[in-house]
C-alpha cells in the first residue's frame, strides 16, 4: 500500500504538461477570474488538469514500465479516452459546487442568485465540450445528472473543506479501465489522490476569483440581453 501510494504520487510527473497548460507553472502570474468567461474557462481547464493527472497517474501506477505501450492497444485507449471525459464531468460538477461556494459567500446575493449563474456557467462548459465522439454513449446522461445535482444544491451548507469534492474521487474508481480486483485494492488510496489533486486548485480559485466582478459582469449580460428588441 505505501508503495502504490508512492508511485500514485510519482505519477504526476506523467502528465507535467498538463500542469503547465492549465496554469500550474512555477513563478506564472496568476491569472483573475473576472467574469463568466473567466470562471467557465477555469472550471473546465482545472476539471481537466485533476481528471488526466488523475487517471494517467493510477494507469502509469498500475502499468509500470509498459505504460507507453498502453497506447498502442486501440481498445484499451477507447477505453481511458471514455473514462476522461467521465471523470472530468465528475471534476467539473465538484468544482462547480465549489465555486458557487465562494460565490455566495464572497457577495451579498441569494442562494438563488447563486444557484442561476453556477447552472449558466456549467452550460457554457458543457456547451463547449458538445459531445465528444470518443466520450462513449454514456456521457450525456453523466452530464445531465451534472446539471442535476447543481439544480439540487443546497448552496448554504457547502462548505471551504473537501465536502464539495465528492464525485471525482468515486469517478476514477469506476471509470479507469483498470481490473476491478485490483481497483477494489487500490481504493482508498486512489479515491485520496484525487483528494490531494485538488488541495491546489482549491487556493488558486480562493486567490484568483473576484466574486463581485464575476457577478456584475453575468448581471450586466443579462440586463443586455433583456434590453435587446
Amino acid at each position: 500500500m505505501a508503495r502504490l501510494r508512492r508511485l500514485i504520487d510519482l505519477g504526476i510527473e506523467t502528465c507535467a504538461a498538463l500542469r503547465n497548460a492549465f496554469g500550474g507553472r512555477r513563478g506564472s502570474r496568476p491569472r483573475a477570474v473576472a467574469d463568466r468567461d473567466g470562471l467557465r474557462a477555469f472550471l473546465e481547464t482545472r476539471a481537466s488538469y485533476v481528471a488526466q493527472m488523475s487517471l494517467y497517474g493510477y494507469l502509469r501506477t498500475r502499468a509500470g514500465v509498459r505504460f507507453p505501450e498502453l497506447f498502442d492497444d486501440d481498445p484499451f485507449v477507447v477505453s481511458i479516452n471514455i473514462a476522461k471525459w467521465h471523470i472530468w464531468l465528475a471534476c467539473l460538477s465538484d468544482l462547480s459546487v465549489y465555486a458557487g461556494f465562494l460565490m455566495l459567500h464572497r457577495t451579498k446575493v441569494s442562494a438563488d442568485e447563486v444557484g442561476k449563474l453556477m447552472r449558466a456557467v456549467l452550460d457554457d462548459a458543457l456547451a463547449v465540450a458538445g459531445t465528444p465522439d470518443d466520450a462513449g454513449p454514456e456521457f450525456a446522461s453523466h452530464a445531465d445528472r451534472v446539471r442535476a445535482r447543481l439544480a439540487l444544491c443546497d448552496w448554504p451548507t457547502i462548505a471551504d473543506n473537501e465536502f464539495a469534492f465528492v464525485e471525482s474521487p468515486d469517478a476514477l474508481v469506476q471509470w479507469a479501465p483498470i481490473v476491478d480486483d485490483l481497483k477494489q485494492l487500490d481504493a482508498d488510496v486512489v479515491r485520496n489522490s484525487v483528494r490531494f489533486r485538488w488541495q491546489e486548485v482549491r487556493r488558486d480559485l480562493r486567490r484568483d476569483l473576484l466574486a463581485d466582478a464575476v457577478l456584475a459582469e453575468a448581471s450586466a449580460g443579462v440586463a443586455d440581453a433583456i434590453a435587446v428588441p
